[in-house]
């Protein structure tokens, strides 16, 4: 699930229901955290400032297709990039792997940033069915980036994010 971004294929639930819409996606740190001044964050479009300090450049997923589609079928994410899903309210989310080739962190946060949950490495899908990995708390906004980026940018519960330029709700 991303563009300039990354990408992996899930399946949302709520509250344990299946929600017939599938997520695709590809396969921190103080408050206001701002990149250092070794860091060239990208000039425009929506970005993550992870606690490291290190600026990733997103690509949206917002609309009904665009979650669907995730990061589904991508070979890779350039380095530097994610997938960010926006969702209207925090609930209970699950994402899964089918379709994508790589493996992903998943970052599960409130939209102010602060980071609830994060699942490392976690493997493309490999046989049907594929495996659901579900959020340990609710979350309005869902970062996906190529394993081993969040261990390495500092991105645990509890840290916060800042997002630049990502659309409003």
């Amino acid at each position: 699930m991303t563009n300039p971004v990354r990408r992996s294929t899930r399946r949302e639930r709520s509250g344990g229901a299946v929600l017939a819409a599938l997520l695709l996606a590809a396969c921190s740190g103080g408050r206001g955290a701002t990149p250092s001044a070794s860091q060239t964050p990208p000039a425009a479009g929506p970005r993550v400032v992870l606690p490291s300090g290190a600026v990733f450049a997103l690509e949206v997923a917002r609309t009904p297709e665009q979650v669907a589609q995730g990061l589904m079928f991508r070979e890779s994410l350039a380095p530097g990039t994610g997938m960010v899903f926006l969702f209207d309210a925090p609930r209970p989310q699950a994402f899964w792997m089918k379709n994508c080739h790589f493996a992903l962190d998943m970052v599960f946060t409130l939209k102010d940033g602060q980071v609830v949950d994060v699942l490392e490495n976690v493997p493309p899908c490999a046989a049907d069915p594929c495996p659901s990995y579900p959020s340990r708390a609710p979350a309005d906004t869902v970062v996906e980036l190529t394993a081993g980026d969040a261990k390495r940018h500092g991105v645990v519960p509890g840290a916060r994010l800042s997002f630049l330029s990502v659309p409003e709700r």
